[in-house]
């Protein structure tokens, strides 16, 4: 091997005045470059993450101002039914309101009972994962044990 004194840098790699690279600058030039990439993998990662970030806000501003349009327009829209209700039957106004009201809450019971059942089945640890993972840990348990 050439002396160190004979080496030039060329691209975070040491080459030989006679064209021969050492294996420790090239392990040396491919550990920095892994170095580098990881860094701007992450940082990659870090830009798409905040641009990600600003969409979401984005739309999610935009859901809930369609949300709150949608709830007076709705609000709106039963009182006008209530009204028309106690209008067809020739019945006072709160009548009509109550008619709306009990089928609403009706509907909401409904519908709440139904939401309930489906999230009684919902379990929130993946139990096929789960499992794997215990015998994972014991197996690696029986391994660095040596049992």
């Amino acid at each position: 091997m050439a002396a160190e004194r004979d080496l030039k840098p060329v691209a975070a790699v040491y080459v030989a005045d006679d064209g021969r690279t050492s294996a420790s600058s090239l392990l040396g030039g491919i550990v920095s470059d892994l170095q580098e990439l990881v860094r701007k993998e992450i940082a990659l990662a870090r830009v798409e993450t905040v641009e990600q970030l600003d969409k979401a806000k984005t739309a999610g501003i935009a859901l809930a101002s369609a949300g709150a349009v949608l709830a007076v327009g709705g609000l709106l829209l039963l009182m006008a039914l209530g009204w028309g209700v106690s209008d067809l039957l020739n019945w006072p106004s709160w009548a009509g309101f109550g008619i709306v009201g009990g089928v609403l809450t009706l509907t909401g019971v409904i519908l709440l009972s139904v939401a309930r059942r489906r999230i009684s089945s919902i379990h929130p640890v993946p139990e096929k994962t789960a499992a794997t993972i215990k015998e994972n840990v014991a197996w690696l348990k029986d391994r660095t044990t040596g049992k």
